[in-house]
């Protein structure tokens, strides 16, 4: 049985500059059991994450101050791995799975396709990749999936989508991407709570006032197999925290 839990996702552009910004009180003011980080730009040598008082898992880029995860957690998990077992991707930190008794725990921050679209059929193959490493997962057990997935998957989920069709994070190929992966089996946990809301974002540039127009995308989720949510209790977007061009989302399970 799935015991109560609190889950939170946040890219953090940095986990040095966060720090400055009250990313400590924020971790002990949530007291969640399970913290994944996208974008940490740092290494367990130069960073110390035990002072968060949690078990740490950290996967940093080669690339020193370069995208990176972690996952910060009060119980722990059975195993960890770090990557999808693909090198030209794992090489730049992307993913950390942790499996508890229930569920595995992919912790990922998907390439972003860059201006012009450079990066775009990287950024599609390793969907692909991503995609067949969940699949395989789940023979297994319950699998969450969380993290900056760099797509905003319907109009709703962006300020100006007709102006964006062909911006990185909002190509119909990435989109269509996300529609196969629900197509597996997997569920959207914050439009399966709030299949109409608008302007709900996580993600703002740092230009034009972008944060204080609301002018946004919803490009972090979790997405957690259909077998997993009747097991999830709500799957909240937390705006209102700064420190980052990124707010936390959480996802609360229930027992």
């Amino acid at each position: 049985m799935i015991i109560a839990m609190k889950i939170i996702s946040w890219n953090v552009n940095g986990i040095r500059a966060v720090m400055t910004k009250g990313f400590k009180e924020f971790i002990e003011i949530q007291d969640s059991d399970i913290i994944c980080l996208q974008e940490i730009k740092a290494t367990s040598e130069d960073f110390d994450f035990s002072q968060f008082g949690m078990k740490y898992y950290i996967n940093s880029a080669e690339k020193k101050g370069y995208s990176g995860t972690a996952i910060l957690t009060k119980n722990e998990p059975i195993n960890v791995s770090y990557g999808i077992g693909i090198e030209q991707f794992d090489n730049e930190g992307r993913v950390i799975t942790a499996e508890f008794k229930d569920f595995y725990l992919i912790c990922a921050y998907i390439p972003n396709s860059q201006k012009e679209l450079k990066r775009l059929d990287y950024r599609l193959d390793f969907d692909s990749h991503l995609h067949s490493y969940m699949n395989e997962l789940k023979k297994t057990k319950a699998v969450i999936l969380t993290g900056d997935l760099n797509v905003a998957h319907k109009e709703v989920d962006i300020k100006n989508p007709k102006s964006n069709e062909r911006n990185a994070g909002f190509t119909i190929e990435e989109r269509n991407d996300f529609t196969k992966l629900l197509s597996y089996g997997y569920i959207d946990t914050f439009r399966y709570f709030y299949p109409d809301v608008s302007d709900a974002y996580t993600w703002w540039s740092y230009m034009f006032k972008a944060r204080e127009r609301n002018t946004g995308w919803r490009i972090d989720y979790f997405v957690v197999s259909e077998n997993l949510i009747s097991k999830v209790k709500d799957s909240i977007i937390l705006k209102d925290v700064p420190g980052s061009d990124h707010c936390p989302i959480e996802l609360d399970l229930c027992d």
